[in-house]
């Protein structure tokens, strides 16, 4: 078996250690083939699991390896630019399953670890996600996202300068959107919480089992892995996501050109002192704002706190984001100073153009989701449940699946992947105009 290098993340150091399940060596046949070890493949195996079906799961590297553990672990029940609305003017019912999916989403995620007992190999919080305004004109944003949610019948609630700064424990911020559901984990314990579950309900799984594609074969499809072994399953779930292509040059080429996969980087600072923890954040909420160029921040089981960055060039990045980072946290919260970050990090976001997230029908009894756009955690592990009920025989009018066609691959897509951080500096611009 093909030892696999885990990037040197905070997750990497701290989640329970996993012996990853042997490579596919020899043909099989399933009723359903997941392609993809992360949060949607690894829920829709649990999903399929439950309900009885002879579910195989084929990972090129091991679960959690691609951006289902490298993320912030962040548990958030919005989309980042999609507003419920938006959902429902452009997908009509769908849109509306889809809004109340997402809504939803967080919920999904802490009760899947609730009912299959790896709260504390997850360290699974659910203490709320906050979205403060960082400007006196994002306020009547954050209104208009309570509003529409609470219309969507979702508990969010819009909170003023002073409830904000109790919570949050500065006043660097003028209010914003709280929602009771979300919340935060590890998210390499998750992936390896929800893989020991899928193989407790009967799943197979198999890792260091790069796909190099599938074929449809009557009323079966074949996937042919590296080592030209293969599974013949009546059902197939792809949830690569921002990683496809990565691995496997070509796989999916036309899916995989459709999002331009942007370097997000995450970072950890040594545990922070009881007597300062106790007046920053002392509800452990998850928070990110309503920059465009984003300040985002939780605690993990420790007592980290958990950050990260963009910045804008190759040169000198890890250094860079590091001390962007440390310095985004004292200016909302000096007692803290400039923190030195112990453990620093990178993986993939998949950005669609309008940041809309895309399902689509690979072909009868196929299916597949990309472009999180900041979102995948919650979503990811919901949109992988409802792909199994999909793959198991529910109406598609009874599914949050809004299914379009795959679009054409984005022009110049190699391009756009290296300006792409550059969009940056346009964000940055904005934000600074709405403070004034």
């Amino acid at each position: 078996m093909t030892d696999v290098i885990f990037p040197d993340s905070l997750w990497a150091a701290t989640a329970l250690p996993r012996t990853p399940a042997p490579p596919l060596d020899a043909d099989t046949d399933a009723d359903t083939v997941v392609i993809g070890g992360g949060f949607t493949g690894l829920s829709a195996a649990l999903e399929l699991a439950r309900s009885g079906q002879r579910v195989v799961l084929l990972e090129a590297e091991a679960v959690g390896w691609g951006a289902s553990g490298r993320n912030n672990g962040q548990v958030i029940p919005t989309m980042t630019a999609a507003e419920p609305d938006a959902l429902a003017a452009r997908y009509n019912a769908a849109g509306e399953r889809f809004a109340r999916l997402v809504g939803n989403s967080a919920s999904v995620l802490f009760d899947i670890v609730r009912r299959e007992g790896i709260e504390a190999e997850a360290e699974a919080e659910q203490a709320g996600w906050f979205q403060p305004a960082h400007s006196p004109g994002r306020v009547a944003l954050s209104r208009a996202r309570v509003e529409a949610w609470q219309r969507f019948g979702f508990p969010a609630r819009l909170l003023d300068r002073a409830e904000a700064t109790a919570l949050l424990g500065s006043d660097f911020w003028y209010g914003g959107m709280l929602n009771p559901t979300g919340g935060h984990i590890n998210p390499l314990g998750l992936a390896r919480g929800m893989a020991r579950a899928a193989e407790a309900h009967g799943a197979t799984l198999h890792e260091t089992t790069p796909v190099t594609g599938w074929q449809r074969d009557g009323d079966r499809w074949t996937v042919t892995t590296q080592g030209g072994r293969k599974v013949r399953a009546r059902h197939m779930i792809l949830a690569t996501s921002t990683y496809t292509g990565e691995l496997v040059p070509g796989l999916a080429s036309r899916l995989a050109r459709t999002v331009v996969p942007v370097l997000s980087w995450q970072m950890a600072t040594a545990p922070i002192s009881d007597n300062v923890r106790r007046t920053i954040l002392p509800g452990r909420q998850a928070v990110s704002d309503t920059r465009g160029d984003l300040r985002f921040f939780r605690y993990d089981a420790r007592n980290r706190l958990i950050t990260g960055g963009v910045v804008i060039g190759e040169h000198d990045v890890r250094r860079r984001v590091a001390a962007k980072a440390a310095r985004n946290l004292a200016d909302a919260f000096p007692a803290l100073g400039e923190q030195s970050m112990t453990h620093v990090w990178s993986g993939y976001v998949g950005m669609t153009w309008d940041r809309f997230p895309r399902v689509h029908s690979l072909g009868p009894d196929a299916w597949t989701w990309i472009g999180c756009n900041g979102r995948g955690v919650a979503l990811g592990v919901s949109l992988g449940r409802e792909m199994a009920r999909a793959v198991s025989g529910a109406a598609l009018d009874t599914l949050a699946l809004p299914v379009v066609p795959i679009p054409a691959p984005l022009p110049f897509h190699s391009i756009a992947r290296r300006v792409a951080p550059s969009y940056l500096a346009w964000l940055r611009r904005k934000d600074l105009q709405e403070m004034k």
